[in-house]
């Protein structure tokens, strides 16, 4: 089906024609004339088959058939990350040559303040993320009364970044006579029984491809490898030896990318790191480079799995294995774009075999097994398989271990803890018993040592008192204070001659003992 043959305004054929914009892709000839007509569309089609289009061309056919200049936003698009939001903007941007039709876009990474004044500036069209635009609908900056079409692209991956609660909350603050279209590579059961059931309204579904049938033009083939060493090693041998204009290599760590891009920067190949460390300044210019053929690695986490669309990606490399066939199925996606065809080799660890398992099966795909001479390892697969093809696990003898029980006694920690140490009693009675008479026994010794120090401290008069601590100042000062006090007349006692009694320091003497409890 040609794109001229659909009922679209002159403005928009002419903009597809400058484009080169010819033939309709399978999901676009299905789902435009749907979409034309107004209805809601719930569509499944494998990630490069030209689902942008698909429903940017029915909207810019709308606002140009009914203009409403005294409207707002017309037209909300989400989508799950930035880069796929600046791609269908530039592809919208495209499209709107020919038109006075604005286009606006929000995404976390740039400033509140730039912001809101795109939005006092009313773009027709508005492309945003869900976080960033929730936090703008909270703020009061945003008003979506008189939308008119709504569109969820790429709404599974929503859902896996956690953005249901928002995705909701935005829609229940549009306009509830609206157009919705929602977009997705896969259709599961949370997709369709959550959030499908609060934004379509009698939609229409469209299932191009189910993940079986998706990617047969993608050759995919696993090898097998015994360490993260060995990997860096298939890896750089895969880089020197494969042909191919463009790689893009997945990691499922950020640190796991950065070390990766810095041991292939050493080569004649140019590598780039994309993830989600990086500011957003950083991932625009990698991308542009990217784009511009100046960048022939992109080394990148499962952030590039989706929205990325670069020409000439030719091969396609799982350095770790993803974590689920969805995300199997957008990172091999990048590649054999619109027909063309690629590459997909995905480097398998013992401890990955069992995910690799359950990624064919949700596929129903079995990978083609790659024999290199200089990529292959001792790893050669598990020596016990159960019939699905996992591991055999290692179970442990329990009779073994029964007769190692009876045999030896068992050793607690609360048993040797207290080895030397006088037991509590273990009944309740006996031991607040006890307790109380060690409680009795430490009063006893503290009133004992306090009278001790009470009839030591009566033995001394004050005059005693006086003169050591007037001795022991006169120390501290340098002072010669001896021959002050023999000028000095002795002092007699009203209790009598106590002269020959030894003179001790009152300090010292009366210096408040430690207690002994």
């Amino acid at each position: 089906m040609l794109l001229s043959d659909l009922t679209l305004q002159p403005n928009i054929h002419h903009a597809l024609e400058s484009l080169q914009f010819l033939e309709a892709t399978p999901v676009q000839a299905e789902v435009i004339p749907i979409a034309l007509e107004g209805k809601d569309v719930l569509v499944s089609a494998e990630t490069g088959s030209g689902k942008t289009a698909a429903f940017l061309l029915p909207i810019l056919q709308r606002m140009l058939v009914s203009t409403n200049p005294a409207s707002g936003t017309r037209a909300l698009i989400l989508v799950p990350t930035r880069e796929l939001a600046r791609q269908i903007n530039k592809q919208c941007r495209d499209f709107v040559r020919y038109t006075p039709i604005k286009v606006g876009v929000i995404t976390g990474g740039d400033e509140f303040k730039y912001q809101k004044a795109l939005f006092r500036k009313n773009p027709e069209i508005l492309i945003a993320t869900p976080g960033r635009l929730h936090e703008h609908m909270d703020r009061g900056h945003a008003d979506f009364t008189q939308l008119e079409v709504l569109v969820l692209d790429e709404a599974d991956r929503m859902l896996d970044m956690g953005f249901s609660e928002e995705v909701l909350d935005i829609v229940s603050r549009c306009n509830k006579q609206r157009q919705s279209m929602l977009f997705s590579a896969t259709l599961s059961e949370k997709l369709l029984g959550g959030v499908a059931g609060e934004v379509l309204n009698d939609p229409t579904t469209i299932t191009l491809n189910s993940v079986q049938d998706q990617h047969e033009n993608i050759r995919q083939e696993i090898v097998l490898s015994d360490s993260l060493e060995h990997k860096e090693s298939q890896l750089g041998w895969l880089i020197k030896n494969e042909t191919f204009v463009r790689a893009l290599v997945f990691t499922n760590t950020r640190n796991r990318a950065d070390k990766l891009g810095g041991m292939l920067r050493g080569g004649e190949r140019r590598v780039g790191i994309l993830h989600g460390d990086m500011d957003q300044t950083q991932r625009n210019y990698v991308l542009q480079q990217m784009r511009n053929s100046r960048i022939d690695i992109l080394i990148a986490t499962d952030l590039a799995a989706r929205g990325l669309d670069v020409k000439n990606i030719d091969l396609v490399v799982n350095f770790d294995m993803a974590r689920s066939g969805d995300d199997y199925i957008h990172r091999i996606g990048r590649t054999g774009r619109a027909g063309a065809k690629g590459l997909t080799i995905s480097l398998i660890s013992a401890y990955e075999w069992n995910r690799m398992i359950n990624i064919e099966r949700y596929l129903r795909h079995t990978f083609e097994r790659r024999d290199t001479a200089e990529l292959k390892g001792k790893f050669k697969g598990p020596e016990k398989l159960k019939n699905s093809g996992k591991t055999v696990g290692t179970k442990k003898d329990k009779k073994k271990e029964d007769k190692v029980a009876k045999d030896e006694p068992k050793q607690r920690h609360r048993d040797k803890k207290n080895v030397g140490k006088r037991r509590t009693p273990t009944d309740p009675t006996l031991r607040d018993a006890a307790r109380e008479v060690e409680r009795e026994a430490k009063a006893k010794e503290k009133l004992r040592v306090q009278r001790a120090e009470q009839a030591e401290f009566d033995e001394w008069d004050d005059d005693d008192i006086v003169e050591g601590a007037t001795e022991r100042s006169a120390e501290r000062l340098g002072e010669n204070t001896t021959e002050k006090t023999e000028t000095k007349p002795a002092k007699k006692s009203v209790w009598g001659d106590r002269s020959d009694k030894p003179k001790r320091d009152g300090y010292a003497a009366f210096k408040k003992k430690p207690r002994k409890d």
